[in-house]
């Protein structure tokens, strides 16, 4: 057995925030705050710090003005201040490079940790925060589209097994994953709070941020910002939705903001926090998997993410994904129809009525 084999990981609680680089600090703040009503904690010349209605730590996201957009942070909160060492160790143990900051690396946070992990992301640990107002029962600050939860990430890598398998050694439990017959293991869900998950793992070329999601209380409020898209003729940057995820069972809406960067909205998953809570394996030829109604997946969805940076601030080398596609395998030609399970010939839905 290994010296870090036998490491205790960290105990970590939630995914916490997402730092993430703008071109345009100006258009940014439109599209998060004014658009999507995200709260703003303060706000400088070059950064915003927003949460969510039910928040209160000090934010959920930090828009940072820079010259590339990309994410420099994925960031967790852990139990104790402990585990802020213990991810240190836990980290430093398996080569990968950290670094460590007693005033934090954001404003608001604390004692915090960040390292380059095995799989090339950029994760942050921390416990030490400052409390903020949360805002749930101030229902005349809500619209009716409100963001009340950071839910999660999702990231792109080539090698979902491997990342899978150091997740799982992190102390992180598979809720759900995407497979074919014969063991190509195309996407996994995996979660430390009790639900579907705090980040996903997407197979591509990576490492890349998918998106980050943020939830609302209900369906109708994902319909509502969908409704106020349009009511500004924002509509464009919808992406894909409103639809009903079949992993996760959630109801779900993308878009992408002024640089890009994806954005899911979100609602309704489930309960796994039971230690025997089943995985659940969807067949990529099933063409319910990601969406429950059938619709077919954009190609976008699966080609375009966002660059994440190393701890100098410098982009990660993009490394291709040599398993097989899910977009390659389950998308037509024409880029809207899919296969299905046990199907000669490609489904119908919009490419082929096209």
């Amino acid at each position: 057995m290994s010296a870090a084999s036998e490491l205790t990981p960290p105990d970590i609680v939630r995914c916490a925030y997402l730092d993430l680089v703008v071109t345009d600090l100006a258009a940014s703040r439109e599209f998060y705050v004014d658009t999507l009503g995200l709260v703003v904690t303060e706000e400088d010349d070059e950064a915003i710090y927003l949460r969510s209605f039910e928040e209160f730590i000090h934010h959920n996201l930090v828009l940072r003005k820079g010259p590339v957009a990309a994410a420099a942070a994925f960031a967790y909160r852990v139990r104790t201040p402990e585990d802020v060492d213990r991810a240190e160790q836990w980290f430093a143990a398996r080569g990968c490079r950290t670094e460590r900051r007693q005033g934090g690396f954001a404003k608001g946070i604390g004692d915090s940790v960040r390292v380059t992990d095995p799989l090339g992301f950029p994760y942050e640990f921390f416990h030490e925060v400052e409390h903020v107002e949360r805002l749930a029962w101030n229902y005349e600050l809500h619209t009716p589209g409100a963001l009340v939860r950071l839910d999660h990430f999702n990231q792109v890598t080539p090698d979902v097994p491997k990342g899978r398998a150091y997740l799982e050694d992190l102390g992180f439990r598979v809720t759900e994953d995407i497979k074919d017959a014969e063991g190509t293991t195309y996407a996994a869900w995996l979660r430390r709070k009790s639900t579907v998950h705090d980040t996903a793992l997407t197979g591509g070329d990576g490492p890349r941020l998918h998106h980050i999601a943020f939830a609302t209380h209900e369906k109708h409020n994902i319909l509502a910002i969908c409704d106020k898209l349009g009511a500004l003729r924002k509509s464009d940057v919808i992406e894909r939705g409103p639809g009903r995820h079949g992993v996760s069972n959630a109801f779900y809406l993308y878009i992408r903001d002024p640089d890009g960067h994806r954005v899911e909205i979100y609602t309704q998953d489930y309960y796994t926090g039971d230690p025997d809570n089943p995985v659940v394996t969807w067949d990529v030829h099933d063409n319910q998997r990601r969406d429950w109604w059938g619709n077919p997946v954009v190609p976008s969805w699966y080609t375009e993410a966002s660059p994440v940076l190393d701890l100098d601030g410098n982009p990660q080398p993009v490394r291709e994904r040599t398993d097989a596609s899910e977009m390659a395998v389950t998308v037509g030609a024409d880029g809207f129809s899919y296969t299905r399970k046990d199907d000669r010939a490609e489904g119908f839905k919009l490419g082929n009525s096209l």
